[in-house]
């Protein structure tokens, strides 16, 4: 019995004789245990907002395990061939190799088009989680010092998920993705001078052209996939690098980081969650159709299907187009400048480079240099979380006009309409937004001023010896006071001359903008105030 023991013992312990000494030579020449023990030791905040970030992470693996396996069997290329697969009616019809081989994927490749389907869903997902993970960083100002690089970064990766997401959904050059292409030629042909040029050189000629589809597939598989992954590299160096945020809480400061450490109580948890996140992503992909290019047929420049939309995540862009006014075209020195394709060609790139630098347009107006480790409440930066309303509401106006058309067939309205009042809707629903999310967040203040000083009503109603009859008012506890009360007021800027002892005007309108992100402030209650209410409520 005991030599069949040693018998079999032996080899695991040669075994694991060899896998420590495989660390330790892997150690001794990298380093790399300092590195786990130090990403290890590193606190998590636990709360489910922080998510968000996650789920982004967790479906860029599934769109790169999805997106390699359909990269063996795509053919990108747009030389006409007559499709001879098992899809019966395109049988026999002239198309590209790129939708002959994107039928091919769906019809006759064992498990291709489940794959197709992760890979899109996937992507979908993956932008979707960064833009509502940007919504929760900016709302609570978890972009303030240290982290002003990382939330531009992490804009950068939200541009190319975009990009990402267009270029591979014109890949397979169906019908759909041909007419996006297309409004794509017609933004670009528009830009005076060059845009013809810039034109040819993207689709190898006069459009369709012949490498569009090549081009396209090697930014979305090699050059977008290097940048974004060298970014989100970055992007989680960062995160490591900075002290985690946090919501405010017991023991929650700037120096101290309350949560669970990543090792291995949040690598468990991080490991559950992925595939989660992956087994909602396949059984989406497995029971939803999306993007059915078998109905859609090959790209043909005659027929326009009615209806069409373009992916969530551009349809901004295309609700931009849709809302230009179409009647502004003038033409300077021979050339015609169609300002209803340049007009959207100016608008977003300005909205897109507020959104990307607003933490340092927003430190410029505070001056606040301090770091910040804790995060907001919304209610208590009112004119941020108003800015923020703003922003989503212009956004959401150009999002619902790429349906312009869907709108007014649906509810019976005339296209025309609609699109006059989307354009009002545009100018005046941002301002609207603020203004109303402004005063929602101050009244919100009021009331957690109120309840810190006087408490919160019980509904029990009690008879004092006098006759008199008063609600009693439930105290808080000292740490949901704390919560209410703990947060700067910040005030507007003062204009001090500068060593010339002059007042610039750049100094004069950084004092003008200040005052109007801080006006009708609501000042936290102070110690003095509690100790006061405390001692009248005695």
């Amino acid at each position: 019995m005991s030599a069949a023991t040693t018998e079999k013992t032996a080899p695991q312990g040669a075994g694991m004789r060899f896998t420590n000494a495989a660390a330790s030579y892997i150690d001794e020449r990298t380093s790399i245990s300092g590195l786990v023990k130090e990403v290890g030791r590193k606190i998590f905040p636990d709360h489910w907002s922080f998510m968000l970030g996650e789920v982004a992470l967790y479906s860029f693996v599934a769109i790169l395990l999805s997106g390699t396996f359909l990269t063996f069997f795509f053919e990108p290329s747009m030389t006409a061939v007559n499709y001879d697969g098992s899809y019966i009616p395109l049988k026999g019809i002239e198309m590209s190799a790129a939708y002959s081989s994107s039928l091919d994927i769906s019809f006759d490749v064992r498990g291709g088009l489940l794959m197709r389907q992760v890979h899109h869903w996937a992507a979908l997902l993956f932008i979707a989680s960064i833009g509502l993970h940007m919504l929760r960083i900016f709302f609570t100002g978890a972009f303030r010092k240290p982290r002003e690089i990382n939330w531009f970064i992490g804009f950068v990766l939200f541009i190319l998920a975009m990009a990402e997401g267009f270029t591979g959904y014109s890949l397979p050059d169906d019908l759909l993705s041909g007419n996006g292409l297309r409004i794509i030629d017609g933004m670009v042909k528009a830009v005076p001078i060059i845009g013809t040029w810039i034109s040819y050189y993207l689709f190898g000629g006069e459009f369709p052209g012949t490498d569009v589809v090549p081009r396209f597939f090697t930014l979305h598989i090699l050059l977008l996939p290097a940048i974004l992954i060298a970014a989100l590299g970055v992007h989680l160096l960062l995160l490591v690098i900075n002290k985690h945020t946090q919501f405010a809480g017991p023991g929650k400061t700037n120096d101290n980081v309350v949560g669970v450490p990543v090792m291995p109580v949040f690598a468990a948890k991080a490991g559950g969650f992925f595939f989660i996140v992956f087994g909602v992503i396949m059984v989406i992909a497995a029971t939803v159709t999306i993007n059915p290019i078998w109905n859609y047929g090959p790209y043909d420049p005659s027929p326009v299907s009615a209806g069409t939309q373009p992916d969530w995540y551009i349809g901004f862009a295309d609700g931009a187009l849709r809302l230009a006014p179409s009647h502004l075209d003038f033409v300077v020195f021979g050339y015609t400048l169609s300002m209803g394709i340049l007009l959207p060609l100016l608008v977003l790139p300005v909205f897109l480079a507020l959104v990307a630098f607003y933490p340092f347009i927003e430190a410029w107006i505070t001056g606040d240099k301090r770091e910040h480790h804790i995060l907001d409440r919304p209610r208590n930066v009112p004119m941020r979380t108003a800015i923020g309303a703003a922003g989503v509401t212009f956004y959401a106006v150009l999002w619902a006009a790429a349906s312009s058309d869907l709108i007014a067939t649906h509810f019976k309205l005339t296209i025309e309409g609609v699109i006059n009042f989307l354009q009002i809707l545009l100018i005046v629903g941002p301002i609207i937004a603020g203004i109303v999310t402004q005063r929602v967040c101050l009244a919100l203040q009021k009331k957690d001023r109120e309840i810190a000083l006087h408490g919160f009503e019980s509904g029990r109603i009690v008879r004092l010896p006098g006759g008199e009859y008063i609600e009693v008012h439930e105290q808080l506890s000292e740490y949901e006071r704390w919560k209410l009360t703990s947060y700067v007021d910040y005030k507007p800027l003062m204009i001090r001359p500068n060593a010339d002892g002059k007042i610039t005007a750049n100094q004069r309108a950084r004092a003008a903008v200040s005052r109007w992100f801080f006006e009708d402030r609501i000042a936290p209650v102070t110690r003095a105030e509690l100790e006061a209410q405390s001692h009248d409520s005695h």
